[in-house]
């Protein structure tokens, strides 16, 4: 994961809003004026004829050998131009039918995950599963300290008390609080499929607006100010429903049509006394639709005084916005109406049923039946204690509520011989939807793609049909090569959250393949029938497809990952001429700055990433089994299987006697270090920078540093129930001198010569110290392991693993309960969260460490 000491995901430091926006910046239209030629006439016939034809001659001659000169050149262009054409390797999809095409995820399914809350950067985002969407929104205005701050995207900055969904089941429903300052916002979402409905069918949002505390100051009296929005990504116009809007006397704020769900409509309800006033645009720029509405408010402040929107609209505006103002408490509800052209649509009836008690007795069925699939999904009444479950249906709720849905093209970064004639180093995937989940709200609304194998484990024992619909997705990212972009960064929306620097996607770059940690589970499941026959069926024709992509996947890192000795591999990206990061990051690895090899080269062999090629050849070797193909797919990933599980052969490669556990390779020394240097600038004006200073030469050597990196071997159960070295894992897990605290296990060994150490002068430490919640769940589920299987450590496995388990669970669950929040990681020394706040990640997994839910 990525945080501000980090560049891979690059979290981007938030401004607050405030009421002036900037302009949006005009984009010049390139002019192309063709060029014209001309010919000179021929001479009179006042010549002989002899004479005649001489010149003729000469003409002729001479114009032959223009046109051959110029057909020449002609050919020659056509054929660069045709090479030019053909698209680079990089940039082909690969050729194979895509998962989304199957029959599973087409008709009702597709239908029924149409609406969704799609938007996971903005506090409350609708859109659909579709490229151009109409979608909406929410903003208020917070107070703080006497100053207004609109509030419409997720942002640390905001500084909000609380915000997350406390339920939402990832298709029809979703219950989100709020709390900003003094003030209680409750956003619950509805959708609602009948006969009359258009394509998705209805939606319907409640906003419950709450004074947060008791007392009666002036701040907490004041009106709130709710913006409820549309906008058309299309452009098509939305049509105010009538110059003067009232929730009682004319609830119908907007409508309109699009080709995708026919004629619909929009309307206002609400028992209180809402004063609403509106304002309509047109611009393609829907992503600075907060800086719209700030510019418009603060103008009429300016002219007027009044902190309202003007009543006034654009000519076929594609964007409504409707400021809703009352004093708190106060509850309205918005419902989306589609279809409405029909004559037997019952317009008024489907309002009626998505509005007032019955939507509010609808949310609360709703709510039954999302606590009632918690338990039955993860079954931990008799687990843990009462907080914790509050805790865990919070985790899957706003992993749910985190997915979303992106449409754009990858910035890929290419050398300058595959776009000969081009200053750009850069060329652009093709255009590609993305369905899933995201790590982090305010900080990484987009999708990365080891951090989705993660939250896969939870959502497939949610919802398998959601689960499949987003590895799809993944993997039909997948170009010619075998290559998936590790992280994407899709349409302007999620653009603009990304500084340009870290937009640029490297295709020999590669990121774990976690994606399979959870199509090992749905294989495993399919073999031990754990799923209805519905279930299987989907995971059977999704694998069996998926099948010839994952082998390129495969491939891809087998032929660009490997290693110089059989059986070895090692992550390609790392700086090697860098002289200023102590240690070069290894980014494509997940664990960013954790210690490898000093010096990067082709000699080193890293320990993970064989681990995660076992995992990748054991998951094919599996569904070439259950599937019966061919016999030679099924030998060669069986060979493969042995060879990287050879107990032997890893310890002889890794394997590290004085420290007892598993080691990277490479060109190493550990007298390196950080020293200020001052140099000497333009004006003789001298500088300080933080420079890298080697002490002594590197050498061939194991790589002295012990984490998560090291107990791969374990985390992978190579190692065997009765072998001593097992024992020796199990001492450094549980040292605290190494790994342990009590609140988890570090992500660096206490006793290495980086731990907690800063990379650079701004890169504070990241993987080299704090607890993260994947790591110490993959580990958790093997000492789960190792405590069930005959051994002689076998006691010893389950005393460890109930500290551990215990520690991780009361630790988060205190943090969320305090903050309001889960966290990116942990303090190890003190157990608080630090990094990204909201971060529903795969910091989540703490639900399946209470539920115990492993791997088998």
């Amino acid at each position: 994961m990525a945080g501000t000491g980090r560049s891979s995901r690059s979290r981007v430091s938030s401004s607050r809003d405030g009421i002036d926006g900037d302009a949006v910046p005009l984009r010049p239209t390139p002019n192309f004026r063709p060029q014209r030629g001309s010919r000179g006439r021929g001479r009179g016939r006042n010549q002989t004829s002899i004479g005649t034809f001489n010149v003729d001659l000469k003409v002729l001659l001479g114009l032959s050998a223009i046109a051959f000169f110029a057909v020449l050149y002609l050919i020659i262009n056509l054929m660069t131009h045709a090479e030019q054409a053909q698209t680079p390797r990089v940039v082909t999809p690969f050729p194979a039918p895509k998962l989304m095409d199957l029959p599973q995820f087409q008709g009702e399914h597709k239908e029924s995950l149409y609406w969704g809350t799609y938007r996971p950067n903005v506090y409350l985002g609708i859109r659909a599963r579709t490229p151009r969407s109409l979608i909406a929104g929410l903003m208020w205005i917070g107070i703080k300290d006497g100053r207004y701050f609109m509030r419409h995207v997720c942002q640390d900055s905001d500084d909000l008390s609380k915000y997350g969904w406390a339920q939402h089941d990832g298709r029809s429903f979703g219950h989100q609080v709020i709390v900003d300052q003094d003030m209680n916002l409750g956003t619950s979402f509805l959708k609602s499929k009948g006969e009359d409905s258009g394509y998705g069918g209805d939606w319907a949002v409640q906003i419950d607006v709450q004074n947060h505390k008791s007392r009666g100051n002036e701040e907490a009296s004041r009106s709130a100010h709710l913006f409820f929005y549309l906008a058309d990504e299309d452009g098509n116009t939305l049509n105010l429903g009538g110059d003067t809007l009232d929730s009682h006397e004319n609830p119908l704020l907007a409508s309109g049509s699009r080709m995708d769900i026919g004629n619909w409509q929009l309307h206002l309800k609400s028992l209180d006394d809402l004063e609403v006033h509106y304002a309509g645009f047109k611009t393609p720029h829907i992503h600075n639709l907060s800086d719209l509405v700030q510019e418009t408010l603060g103008l009429q402040v300016r002219k007027f005084g009044r902190l309202q929107l003007p009543d006034t609209y654009v000519d076929s505006p594609n964007i409504l916005v409707f400021q809703i103002s009352a004093r708190a408490p106060f509850r309205t509800d918005v419902a989306f109406i589609s279809g409405t052209r029909l004559e037997s649509s019952r317009v008024e009836e489907r309002v009626s049923s998505l509005t007032g008690t019955s939507l509010t007795n609808q949310l609360k069925e709703k709510q039954r039946e999302f606590d009632t699939k918690f338990e039955k999904s993860f079954n931990l009444v008799d687990k843990v204690d009462s907080e914790s479950i509050v805790a865990g249906k919070a985790a899957i709720a706003n992993l749910l509520g985190g997915i979303g849905y992106f449409f754009g093209q990858s910035k890929i970064g290419v050398s300058g011989d595959m776009l000969p004639g081009s200053h750009d180093n850069s060329i652009l995937y093709w255009p590609a939807e993305l369905y899933t989940a995201v790590p982090s709200r305010p900080f990484f609304p987009r999708g990365f793609l080891w951090d989705e194998g993660f939250h896969q484990l939870l959502i497939w024992r949610w919802d398998t049909h959601i689960s499949l619909d987003i590895i799809g997705h993944w993997l039909d990212l997948m170009n010619i090569d075998g290559w998936i972009p590790r992280e994407q960064i899709l349409g302007v929306e999620a653009l603009s959250k990304v500084p340009s620097d870290f937009v640029t996607q490297l295709p020999t770059n590669g990121n774990p393949p976690a994606l399979l940690l959870a199509l090992r589970d749905l294989v495993h499941g399919l073999k031990k029938n754990k799923f209805t026959a519905a279930e299987s069926d989907a995971i059977s024709s999704f694998v069996e497809r998926a099948f010839v992509r994952l082998e390129a996947w495969f491939q891809w890192f087998n032929t660009t990952q490997s290693g110089k000795e059989v059986g070895s591999y090692y992550w390609h990206g790392r700086d090697n001429i860098t002289n200023r990061e102590l240690n070069p990051k290894t980014l494509t690895s997940g664990l960013d700055d954790y210690p490898r090899a000093s010096h990067p080269s082709e000699d080193e062999r890293h320990v993970d990433l064989r681990c995660w090629m076992l995992l990748a050849a054991d998951c094919l070797h599996s569904i070439a089994e259950l599937f019966e193909k061919e016999n030679k797919s099924a030998k060669e990933y069986s060979a493969t299987v042995k060879l990287l599980s050879d107990f032997e052969v890893l310890n002889q490669m890794h394997y590290d006697d004085a420290y007892g556990t598993y080691l990277d390779f490479g060109n190493h020394t550990e007298k390196v270090r950080l020293v200020w240097k001052e140099t000497m600038t333009g004006h003789n004006y001298a500088t300080r920078e933080l420079v890298r200073e080697v002490l002594e030469s590197p050498k061939l050597r194991l790589v002295p540093h012990i984490g998560p990196v090291s107990l791969f071997p374990f985390i992978g159960r190579i190692i065997p129930a009765d072998s001593k070295v097992l024992e020796k894992q199990l001492d450094i897990i549980s040292n605290r001198s190494i790994l342990w605290t009590d609140f988890g296990l570090r992500s660096l060994a206490k006793t290495s010569s980086l731990y907690m150490k800063y990379n650079t002068e701004h890169d504070a430490p990241y993987w080299r110290g704090p607890i993260w919640m994947n790591m110490n769940y993959m580990i958790l589920s093997s000492l789960y392991h190792y405590s069930r299987v005959d051994g002689p450590y076998r006691e010893k496995a389950r005393t460890i693993y109930d500290d551990l388990r215990g520690n991780l669970i009361r630790n988060v669950v205190k943090n969320y309960h305090k903050s309001g929040f889960f966290w990116e990681q942990y303090d190890q020394k003190n157990g608080k969260g630090k990094g990204a706040r909201v971060f529903n990640g795969w910091t989540s997994l703490v639900l399946l460490i209470m539920a115990e839910a492993y791997s088998s």
